[in-house]
């Protein structure tokens, strides 16, 4: 089987398909970082893993800081949870919405000219998803006019526009963040299914109405599915676009134990969450 560019996709035994119940954005960011720091760039399976968040949090990007971008009293009055990632970017609302990461060699996927370039063969499955939900989707760099400004840094990540993010009827549909390891690639991004972007600008210090008009959801298109249905067909849309095998899978007991100290020192942690000092 070809796909992607020539890629063959029997080249690979397959990819480990993790679907994880949902958790608090802690455990989700130690779980991601214990699978990244399990990854043995020589003899692991690539990782995709698929979930979402339950309660709603706020992640900041890797380099902000919590309170030059954050109304840190409004969301400590609200209750309102607030991680770090470990890629960068802008700040995301986790609610209502599947999250993917995804974990492999530069050598586990299709040949790919520069790191931007990696964002569209990476995120190249989200627009095959999309299409089986009968929505006409596409990367930004394609879908604006001539001269439109793409890649200017916002504090609130849907407030900006990537060559590679993806819009529907021009309006932006999840985000997109990588971060790179020796002989490593990590991966993650949103799918949103109910547009939650006026509730994730209200906890900002400084809040851009017309961010709230240039994103989307999949509900805003019709789309309201069932979180299993829509798993199926991300994991279906992904295994067809890069033509490999997704084996089930779960955390092993390492990953487990990894995550669960990463959870507790790190990421429910204000150093890390709200400065960016790791432990």
């Amino acid at each position: 089987m070809t796909n992607v560019d020539g890629f063959m996709g029997n080249t690979f035994s397959g990819w480990r398909l993790i679907v994880t119940p949902p958790h608090s954005g802690a455990v989700n960011m130690a779980i991601d970082e214990a699978l990244l720091h399990s990854f043995d760039p020589a003899s692991s399976l690539p990782v995709l893993r698929l979930y979402d968040w339950r309660p709603a949090a706020l992640s900041l990007g890797r380099f902000q800081k919590a309170a030059e971008v954050l109304d840190l009293e409004r969301c400590r009055d609200d209750g309102m949870a607030i991680v770090r990632r470990v890629t960068g970017g802008g700040v995301i609302y986790h609610a209502d919405e599947l999250t993917y990461s995804l974990i492999c060699t530069p050598g586990q996927i299709p040949a790919t000219t520069s790191i931007k370039d990696s964002f569209r063969v990476l995120t190249g499955f989200l627009l095959a998803f999309y299409r089986s939900l009968a929505l006409d989707p596409s990367f930004a760099t394609d879908a604006l006019p001539a001269g439109t400004r793409l890649g200017e840094r916002t504090a609130f990540c849907y407030s900006g526009k990537e060559s590679f993010d993806i819009l529907v009827n021009g309006r932006k549909i999840g985000g997109n963040a990588q971060r790179r390891l020796k002989g490593v690639i990590f991966q993650h991004g949103s799918i949103p299914l109910q547009n939650r972007a006026a509730t994730g600008l209200s906890y900002m210090r400084k809040v851009l109405p017309e961010s709230v008009e240039c994103v989307t959801s999949l509900s805003e298109h019709g789309v309201n599915a069932t979180v299993e249905r829509l798993v199926n067909g991300i994991a279906e849309s992904f295994s067809s676009y890069f033509g490999i095998e997704l084996l089930h899978d779960s955390l092993s007991s390492r990953e487990q134990t990894i995550a669960y100290e990463l959870q507790k020192n790190k990421y429910s942690t204000d150093g890390w969450n709200l400065e960016g000092v790791a432990v």
